[in-house]
């Protein structure tokens, strides 16, 4: 029967290394926590801008005459984007009344473009502003009286 040998420790090589190992995968952790943030603020931003743009186009859509359907599409986009907490470096709201030129009985429909220009620059990154646009689509009631 032999003496039993004295057998080396496990992984006696690799002392430190976890710390080492530790160092290298925080900074990659950060930057995708940070991407992940402003992939987030994206995908909120875009659902409030396409929640404006449906809010203009329906509030629009119950006016009476191309003048106040304008003024309520802006109002209602604006109170949209005031409740999502979304704020843009410029919101533009464009409205095509066209559909009042309809005679009535027939069909009709306002469209509402919101335009945003959304600030990721308070996140902390060198990423700058994101352009984001929404259209929609709303049918004028065929038998109410326009102007």
């Amino acid at each position: 029967m032999t003496a039993p040998t004295a057998r080396p420790e496990p992984y006696e090589g690799d002392r430190g290394s976890i710390a080492i190992e530790f160092t290298l995968w925080v900074p990659v952790g950060i930057v995708l926590l940070a991407l992940l943030m402003v992939g987030g603020r994206i995908i909120m931003a875009g659902n409030a801008v396409d929640a404006a743009a449906a809010d203009a186009a329906r509030e629009a859509s119950l006016a009476r005459t191309p003048s106040e359907a304008s003024e309520r599409a802006r109002a209602a986009a604006a109170q949209t984007m005031a409740d999502q907490r979304l704020h843009c470096g410029g919101v533009d709201v464009r409205v095509d009344t066209s559909g009042f030129s309809a005679p009535l009985g027939t069909y009709g429909a306002v469209t509402a473009t919101v335009a945003c220009d959304l600030d990721l620059t308070g996140l902390g990154l060198p990423v700058g502003s994101k352009h984001m646009s929404a259209t929609f689509t709303s049918v004028i009631d065929r038998w109410r009286a326009r102007s």
